[in-house]
């Protein structure tokens, strides 16, 4: 029996990388869906609450971030003041620019949705142990960080 090329074997091995990313992805996404579904939240509004959650940001910076048209945003901000979720203000540093951050009802259940997000993917890393955990978050950390700058995360 011949034995594989290296190349044949890296990629499949590949192959099988991103299938299992994906299949992860798949499984989280479910999570979010759910528990955005739940609190009659889009996606990109489940997101949005996830970002502002510790920061003020200016609609312009956190369209950006989104990849979103700035028209698209104002309209999801819009929604989400309508529902007592977040706010605009004036920002402190240029008083041009508008900052948008969670009320205080955004930021209780912005911790609510927090707290079901942990509490449902938890199950899936208490199967790896304390070391594997840590490589996991710091290999997702670098495949993060590398994408940063291509791909709007978080």
């Amino acid at each position: 029996m011949k034995p594989k090329s290296p190349k044949r074997s890296d990629a499949r091995s590949s192959e099988e990388l991103v299938d299992a990313l994906v299949q992860a992805a798949f499984v989280t996404m479910a999570v979010l869906n759910k528990i955005g579904a739940d609190h009659a939240l889009s996606l990109t509004q489940l997101r949005v609450c996830g970002i502002l959650r510790d920061r003020r940001l200016r609609m312009a910076a956190l369209a950006d971030y989104l990849g979103l048209e700035k028209s698209t945003m104002t309209g999801l901000v819009d929604r989400a003041e309508r529902r007592g979720l977040m706010a605009r203000a004036p920002s402190a540093e240029d008083g041009r620019a508008v900052d948008v951050f969670l009320t205080r009802e955004g930021t209780k259940l912005g911790e609510q949705m927090h707290a079901q997000v942990q509490q449902s993917l938890t199950p899936l890393i208490e199967r790896l142990n304390a070391s594997d955990r840590q490589l996991l978050q710091d290999l997702l950390g670098r495949m993060l960080d590398s994408e940063n700058g291509k791909v709007a995360s978080r």
